[in-house]
């Protein structure tokens, strides 16, 4: 493949340190490949993607359907490794797809309608089951199947989706530029607005307000979110379009794994995830709800944040300018853990028995304070770590000729979930071991002080200190700067010239192209 960049040596392609000042401005325009109203749709898709009541789904499982901890903790297990093997054929079929369509969109729509309608039949399963005890074998066998079919067509979304977001443009001016637009409407859109409505009804039901019941709330915003989520997710993928041309020929499983091996940059952010997914805890939800007996606490603790959460995404530009990639990561994804480290020394001012943890008022300032500072770093959340994840995918065929965008999803998945499969048991054994009643919630009831001492430290000081090591591997990332504008000034370079001989449909050419992408070695850097 041509590329003036490149000088050969014995052989080998090894390339140059030198960038023009044309290469270097080109990698900076601010070029759009992605039209006006595929990135309002785009931005739908990414509201889609929250737009749901997911965050209450341990409580929907747990205190609703009524499953048994410790069958849960075997779904979950089983799950989890289901989960990694079929990551592993799920890539593979992927990574080898070559349609007119694209690489990823074919299973983004077909798996639409027949997603969605698993969804629904989740939220619908207290009706199905309704007077069923928590040990009932019908009841847990339905779930456990489903779970298993959901995990495996859900395996092929994820990866479609990350991929199609990926190569939705070639340019990274364009695709920041569509992160950081999305990111900004879905959160001042409302893509939370369903949880934050489920919050509130919860609130309203457990002091009386009013006469609905939690099965019927969680059974109607389930199936509400799902189908609306699923419709709208549907039409963004019908109408968009991969633009990131693949290599001719599909990568082999060796190259595939060569190619992950090779990628500095997305081995360091796997091992930091992996690492901070090591993290084991609770969710926030438990502590409002069986500690402070406010739901609500979630929004109304939110306000002063959600005042600050969209300018955050205009300060994204100042941060970059002052602040190194590595170092936007960490003040994006470990500020919240931090910040929990203050919170949880406050809310233990007055011990088990009378602890701060335990009054809504003082809490209440707490947890505002925490969550505005938080949001000052949420646009660097949002459009950071998307952004080097991608670049990492450019960086794969910079380096190889190709890009493996499932194999590489899988892989950096795979440590995670691994570690998410013992998080996951290790929490629901510690609700256990806390002595926390299931039923207590739909029966009016309340957890011990043991229990909600044992919920708040779950929520906040747990997750902290077990998920810290996540920090040391992105210290060594070094995919910025220099290097970062000579692999784009690279790259466009080389994809304008592969388009050139796509278009022209002269085979010999073409036939040349592909051994070049698949065969041509190259040292970097």
């Amino acid at each position: 493949m041509a590329n003036e960049n490149l000088e050969v040596k014995e052989g080998v392609a090894v390339e140059s340190t030198e960038i023009d000042a044309a290469s270097r401005e080109y990698v900076y325009e601010n070029r759009r490949y992605v039209g006006m109203k595929e990135t309002i749709w785009y931005v739908v898709y990414d509201m889609c993607q929250s737009f749901n009541i997911d965050g209450f789904s341990d409580r929907f499982v747990t205190n609703i359907l009524q499953i048994d901890l410790d069958l849960q903790t075997v779904v979950r297990v089983f799950n989890g490794f289901w989960d990694v093997v079929n990551d592993l054929f799920t890539a593979g079929i992927v990574e080898k797809t070559r349609t007119r369509w694209g690489k990823f969109k074919p299973y983004l729509v077909a798996l639409g309608i027949p997603g969605t309608l698993g969804t629904c039949f989740y939220w619908l399963m207290p009706l199905i089951f309704k007077g069923k005890g928590a040990k009932d074998m019908g009841k847990f066998w339905t779930y456990f199947i489903l779970a298993i079919v959901r995990e495996g067509a859900g395996t092929f979304r994820a990866i479609s989706r990350t991929g199609m977001l990926a190569t939705i443009t070639p340019h990274p001016q364009d695709r920041t530029r569509l992160i950081t637009v999305a990111e900004f409407f879905s959160g001042l859109l409302g893509e939370k607005l369903p949880q934050q409505i489920t919050t509130v009804l919860l609130d309203l039901i457990g002091n009386k307000v009013i006469s609905l019941s939690y099965t019927s709330t969680f059974v109607f915003m389930g199936n509400f979110t799902s189908i609306i989520s699923g419709v709208a997710s549907l039409i963004f993928c019908v109408m968009t379009r991969e633009r990131v041309m693949q290599s001719i020929e599909t990568p082999s499983v060796m190259q595939g794994i060569k190619s992950i091996l090779n990628n500095k940059p997305i081995l360091l952010l796997t091992l930091s995830e992996t690492l901070s997914n090591f993290s084991v805890g609770g969710s926030i939800n438990d502590y409002y709800i069986d500690v402070l007996n406010f739901a609500s606490m979630t929004l109304v603790a939110g306000i002063p944040g959600a005042i600050i959460n969209p300018f955050s995404f205009s300060w994204v530009p100042w941060f970059r300018r002052r602040f190194s990639t590595k170092a936007l990561y960490l003040l994006g994804t470990k500020s919240q853990s931090l910040l929990d480290i203050p919170v949880f020394l406050i809310g233990m001012i007055g011990g088990k028995h009378n602890g701060i943890y335990k009054k809504v008022l003082p809490m209440f300032f707490v947890m505002a304070i925490k969550e505005a500072i938080y949001m000052i770093f949420w646009g660097v959340r949002r459009v950071i770590p998307s952004e080097m994840y991608n670049e990492s995918m450019d960086y794969c065929e910079w380096k190889n000729g190709y890009r493996t965008e499932a194999m590489t999803s899988v892989a950096r998945d795979l440590t995670k979930k691994l570690a998410s499969i013992l998080n996951s048991a290790l929490s629901l054994q510690i609700k256990k071991l806390i002595g926390y009643d299931i039923t207590s919630y739909t029966s009016g009831g309340t957890q011990t002080d043991n229990t909600k001492m044992g919920l708040f430290a779950m929520a906040t000081i747990i997750p902290t200190v077990t998920g810290l090591l996540g920090i040391i591997p992105i210290l060594f990332y070094d995919l910025t700067g220099e290097k970062r504008e000579r692999m784009y000034a690279e790259l466009l370079k080389r994809r304008e010239e592969a388009s050139k001989i796509a278009s022209s449909g002269d085979e010999e050419a073409m036939k040349k192209l592909a051994e070049e992408q698949t065969g041509v070695k190259k040292v970097k850097s």
